[in-house]
Order: structure tokens, then C-alpha cells, then sequence
């Protein structure tokens, strides 16, 4: 398989979704989310990654996030973090084996409404899965820090996310942020059922309007051989056409195919 630097193009926003091996809840304990966290912040730091948003769950990772255009910031990155998280938790353990799945899953996004969507997305996750009401009561999430911006010790990209989104001010944003959660949640039935889960933000190439969609595909060149844009109304996506959307996230890794996963090993 061809190593996944080929597969990002520089300059676009990425969502990401990376799961424990076999689905196992590595994650459970707050101090290895804290521990993905901190090694986050440090690929910020080392890297220049651009990160505009974080889900740290018990079984699996959600990132949002922009290189610098070209640097290969965002596979050293992810690099860097899994690894480090999985060999602090098997020396804590006295563990052996693989901590991730060997493949994590990006989906480049279209920097309009379809960016905060996907902002929406990541900050819902748990919500989604019933563990609580609202994304402000999980700790391990970017929600906090756009909200409440960091002077010191940042991991969100406040200013490049407030640019994406086209607002003049930070506070606009914060306020924007905090409606898009609040609506969609008052909006949408949210249970364990994954009623509400969009296969479309992790199964996906590429999501938002078919010209940006189309765009991507053409980039990619023979990457996207084989990938037809879907869609409907002004949001389409680049994917496999015999690949249905999968409610259940807990199947995303099982369904992903060759071009649209990436190796953690030869960054």
C-alpha cells in the first residue's frame, strides 16, 4: 500500500478517526485520554499542526485539523501521538501488543457550513453515544477551549478556525459555536441507537459541495480511481458507491477501503 503522506493534500482540513485495536477500550482510564491530549499538544508544538478540534473517547480518537502546506505535519503528528500513547500505556501495563488499529481514516472537509458541521460532529460524539447530555460535560474534547480560549498552553487554533468560518471576531464564534451545539441537540434524537451518527464524516474521501468535492477527486489523480461523488442538495461526498453509510461507528474500521485508511508504520 502506498504510504499516506501521497494521500494528503496539502492545505486542506482533515477530519480524522483513529480506534483502539479490535474496538478494546484502552482508553478508559482519564489518564491516558489526558495522555493523547498532551502529546496533541505537543505535535502542535513540534509540527505546527493546526488543530481546530478533538474528541478523545474510550475506544477511539476524532481530530480535526490543517497542516502547513506541505510540511507532512499532520502524519508526524499522528505519528508521534499514537505512539507515544501506546507505549506509555504497555510499559504502565506490562502490556504487549498493538495498541491501534493499524489504520486511522481522514476525510478531507470543504472550509464552509461543512466545517462547522464537522465541528458539530466531534463535539457530539458523546452525546451521541449516550454517555452524556451535553459535549461541556466530558472533559477530553476541544468544545472546552473554543468556548473558553486558552492564553496559555493552547491546542485549538482559535484564529484560523475563527478565519475558516468567516467571523470577524472571536466572540462571534464562541456564540455561533455554542448555538450549532445547542440546536442540534434540541433538533435531533440522540440514543445509543446511532440514530444520529452520519457515516458520511468517517467513511468518506472528501465532504462538502461537488465542485470541492470533484476538486479533491481530481488532486488525489489515481488515489480516487475507482471513487464516485454521492450526494444530493449542497452536500455530496467522495466514496465507494458499494459502501453504504454505517450507523453504528463502532463498524467504521471494518468498512473502510484501501485508498481512504492510511498506515500508522512508514510516515
Amino acid at each position: 500500500m502506498s504510504r499516506a503522506n501521497r494521500h494528503f493534500l496539502p492545505g486542506y482540513v482533515w477530519h480524522i478517526t483513529h480506534r483502539c485495536h479490535k474496538k478494546e477500550f484502552l482508553l478508559k482510564f482519564a489518564r491516558d485520554r489526558r495522555r493523547w491530549i498532551a502529546w496533541l499538544f505537543e505535535a502542535r508544538k513540534r509540527f505546527g499542526l493546526h488543530i481546530f478540534n478533538y474528541m478523545v473517547t474510550s475506544n477511539h480518537v476524532h481530530l480535526l485539523a490543517r497542516d502547513n502546506g506541505g510540511d507532512r505535519a499532520i502524519p508526524k503528528s499522528l505519528q508521534l501521538i499514537a505512539g507515544r500513547t501506546a507505549q506509555e500505556f504497555n510499559q504502565r501495563k506490562n502490556r504487549r501488543g498493538a495498541f491501534w488499529e493499524d489504520r486511522y481514516h481522514a476525510t478531507a472537509v470543504e472550509t464552509d457550513q461543512h466545517l462547522h458541521q464537522c465541528l458539530v460532529y466531534i463535539d457530539l460524539n458523546m452525546v451521541r453515544a449516550g454517555v452524556v447530555n451535553h459535549p461541556s460535560e466530558w472533559a477530553f474534547c476541544g468544545y472546552h477551549e473554543i468556548q473558553k480560549p486558552r492564553k496559555r498552553y493552547r491546542i485549538i487554533d482559535i484564529e484560523g478556525l475563527r478565519e475558516l468560518l468567516g467571523f470577524n471576531t472571536t466572540g462571534e464564534l464562541i456564540e455561533a459555536h455554542a448555538h450549532w451545539i445547542n440546536k442540534t441537540i434540541n433538533n435531533e434524537n440522540f440514543d445509543s441507537s446511532g440514530k444520529c451518527r452520519d457515516g458520511k464524516w468517517t467513511e468518506s474521501i472528501a465532504v462538502g459541495s461537488r465542485e470541492f468535492v470533484a476538486q479533491t477527486k481530481e488532486d488525489l489523480g489515481v488515489d480516487a480511481i475507482g471513487r464516485k461523488i454521492i450526494g444530493s442538495d449542497a452536500t455530496f461526498a467522495l466514496r465507494e458507491m458499494q459502501t453504504a453509510y454505517r450507523g453504528n461507528l463502532g463498524a467504521e474500521i471494518g468498512i473502510l477501503r484501501h485508498k481512504n485508511t492510511y498506515f500508522l508504520e512508514g510516515f
